[in-house]
């Protein structure tokens, strides 16, 4: 899978985050802190990272900021992304299943490597729903972007 991945600061979870991602097989396309020459600013690196998912060039993104919440507010700028903030396994379960999120938002203060690990197996295990209701509000949502963009 080729996966995009954002940091705003070159923090040691962002390079175990690359990392990571390559042990398990995935392609990675850095950008911010993450790549020499980059713009480093949550709001441009997290908009790379998301543009290349919504584009069709990345299957996924991960973008990271320190709290995570400003690079989830720029990917979700993106239309056809759908991006979550998740510190947590559980959450990260949650938001593939439940919300067919293809971006995963990180806090770079709140995420050990251990956590990490957990919140990319919960990430890369969880399967959207096929619940008419959950692929419903999944289509909603997508119904927004239309409404924004004027299509």
């Amino acid at each position: 899978m080729r996966i995009s991945v954002s940091s705003d600061m070159d923090e040691p979870v962002a390079r175990s985050l690359v990392a990571e991602l390559r042990d398990r097989g995935h392609e990675v396309l850095a950008h911010g802190a993450l790549r020499s020459g980059d713009d480093p600013q949550w709001p441009a690196c997290s908009e790379a990272a998301a543009r290349e998912v919504a584009d069709g060039r990345s299957d996924q993104a991960v973008v990271c900021c320190w709290t995570g919440t400003g690079a989830s507010i720029a990917a979700n700028k993106v239309p056809g992304v759908r991006a979550a903030l998740c510190t947590d396994a559980y959450t990260a379960d949650g938001a593939r299943r439940w919300n067919d999120a293809n971006v995963l938002a990180l806090s770079l203060r709140l995420t050990s490597e251990p956590l990490l690990k957990e919140i990319l197996d919960a990430w890369f295990a969880a399967e959207p729903s096929r619940d008419g209701v959950d692929r419903e509000n999944v289509a909603r949502v997508s119904r927004l972007d239309l409404r924004r963009t004027g299509g």
